[in-house]
């Protein structure tokens, strides 16, 4: 097989080799969810791994609920975690017409036709399954009924779908699938207001944009079978052919119920913006959601795209954890490239915040953080103004006795020349020896009167950035306060 290229079976049993070309075709009713953006990364990385494409759809033809800041939420999600589309995206409802054309061009072949039937004989038809405790499959007295006896009268267009055998799907995750035809009802292509339905859009645009492999939510599984149904007949009048297609099952919570807010089913923008979550760590993330490649659990996005194969999609629910993504986020903070860091931690801090400071503190800063908000947090010591506030646990460390510690701390530390780690140090350790105290009684009360905090950097990082002038200060505003108050 070349590269790039599939073998796939075309309804007349014949094989075909076409591109790879893949899509992912969100609704803009919301933000851009993770099981939305998990199907993105599976679509990109397969088209990457083929050599082939791989493009965007905003199936916006639901018009009360499609919006622009949604759209706009769905493209800059997908830009922030690097899967942008390789052509501008198709916009479904800009399409209308050319849905509008293939559906009449099923009239003209005999696969669909004009349905007259009313709500009130619908319903009755629903109620009489329903009274029989069998499912409901309409049977048209328009299916079979000769044009020059249309009437007059708002109609629907149904796909004439087929009664006799059954469909089969071979499937990338499910494997082969098989329902019988006799189970697929004579759906509406085009409403009433001739508009079309998403399961004749869906199918023409696939067809139009050359999508080869539809992977996507298990939950569309059913939708396969009926869609199938519209290419097939096409396929008998101008020669379209099937998609390949992968349904991959859905994303549960951490305790396998159905993935939920409490779960961390927020939009893309939300772990960027709220939980300060790195796109690599989400990336890598999702990828090992329902996806694995052996043990290996940090896989960086070349690697991914090397190892990636649909086969290797399990068939179950794979559990969303919060907190496993965190810890992933970890690592990928410890190596990341410091500027950058800073420039992220910079934004969150505000303008006044100094980048190259930042960029210096980052290496001690980042090994203690799991996302941004906590990197931000590690960093605000280095921007706090005097008198500084102070934690309760760190006031408490700031005792009379601990003052008077200070008092000679800062003597000590203002007679050093050399304001580095190495010369600090020696200095604090000589102190201690000298007073026969081990070094956390002094290190202790100087991490509060530096930081107002109990946690921080190696207290001789801190003293480093922060620079001599501001540690001898804020070490004189704590040696010569009284007990219980910070200034």
């Amino acid at each position: 097989m070349a590269s790039g290229s599939v073998t796939q079976a075309t309804p007349g049993g014949n094989a075909g080799s076409r591109p790879v070309v893949t899509r992912f075709a969100p609704s803009p009713t919301g933000y851009l969810h993770i099981g939305g953006a998990r199907t993105a990364l599976f679509n990109w990385l397969y088209a990457r791994r083929h050599g082939g494409k791989y493009l965007l759809r905003i199936e916006d033809t639901d018009r009360a609920r499609s919006t622009e800041p949604a759209i706009d939420a769905i493209f800059d999600g997908l830009s922030w975690l690097g899967l942008d589309g390789d052509e501008p995206a198709t916009f479904q409802f800009a399409r209308s017409d050319r849905h509008a054309e293939v559906a009449h061009k099923l009239i003209t072949a005999g696969h669909a036709y004009r349905c007259y039937m009313t709500q009130d004989e619908l319903a009755a038809h629903r109620a009489k399954a329903q009274e029989e405790r069998r499912p409901f499959r309409l049977l048209s007295p328009w299916r079979d009924a000769d044009p020059a006896n249309y009437p007059d009268a708002p109609y629907v267009v149904r796909i004439k779908a087929p009664r006799d055998g059954e469909t089969v799907i071979d499937d990338l995750v499910q494997g082969q699938v098989t329902v019988r035809n006799e189970e697929i009802d004579d759906f509406v292509l085009l409403r009433s207001d001739g508009t079309p339905t998403y399961m004749l859009a869906v199918v023409v645009d696939d067809h139009d944009m050359g999508v080869t492999h539809v992977i996507r939510g298990d939950d569309h599984l059913n939708n396969a079978f009926r869609q199938l149904a519209i290419i097939h007949a096409m396929g008998a009048i101008e020669g379209w052919e099937r998609p390949i297609y992968g349904h991959v099952p859905l994303i549960h919570g951490s305790d396998g119920a159905k993935l939920s807010k409490r779960h961390g089913a927020i939009g893309v923008d939300s772990y960027r913006d709220d939980l300060g979550i790195l796109p690599e760590a989400l990336f890598n993330y999702l990828l090992r959601l329902g996806w694995g490649h052996g043990d290996d659990e940090i896989i960086a996005r070349e690697q991914a795209v090397e190892w990636f194969d649909m086969t290797d999609v399990g068939k179950s629910p794979s559990r969303f954890d919060l907190a496993k993504l965190q810890n992933l986020n970890g690592h990928y903070m410890r190596v990341a490239d410091d500027d950058r860091l800073a420039a992220l931690v910079g934004e969150r801090l505000g303008a006044s915040a100094d980048r190259a400071l930042l960029a210096r503190a980052m290496p001690v800063l980042k090994v203690r953080a799991k996302d941004l908000n906590e990197l931000v947090d590690g960093a605000a010591f280095l921007f706090a103004k005097r008198p500084l506030v102070f934690s309760e646990k760190a006031a408490s460390l700031l005792t009379d006795e601990a003052r008077e510690r200070l008092a000679t701390i800062h003597d000590r530390l203002a007679a050093e020349a050399d304001w580095s780690a190495e010369p600090l140090e020696a200095v604090l350790k000589a102190l201690a020896e000298e007073q026969g105290l081990g070094l956390g009684k002094l290190a202790q009360p100087l991490r509060a009167a530096l930081t107002g905090q109990t946690t921080s950097p190696g207290i001789f990082d801190v003293l480093v950035l922060l620079g001599r002038d501001e540690s001898l200060a804020r070490i004189a505003a704590q040696a010569t306060a009284s007990a219980g108050s910070q200034v």
